[in-house]
């Protein structure tokens, strides 16, 4: 997927059809680099995604689903 900027912000990604809930799950992704607060001692400050990284990490998502989905159906 291709994305008009290289960094966005969570809201701007959002109208762009992700879910809040992936997003916010990429930004607590433990040792994730690619997404962070504009002021992190702000609590209420923008949340911006390296698009790149973000892109990667979505991906890598993807495929683990499919895996497990593969997985759970040659178990029945």
């Amino acid at each position: 997927m291709t994305y008009p900027k290289p960094i966005m912000r969570l809201s701007e990604l959002k109208k762009i059809g992700f879910p809040e809930a992936l997003l916010r799950k990429a930004v607590r992704e433990p040792g994730q680099t690619f997404a962070t607060r504009t002021d992190p001692y702000r609590e209420n400050s923008p949340i911006v995604f390296d698009t790149e990284g973000f892109e990667v990490w979505r991906k890598k998502q993807a495929r683990a689903t499919q895996a497990a989905a593969s997985l759970e159906g040659g178990l029945r």
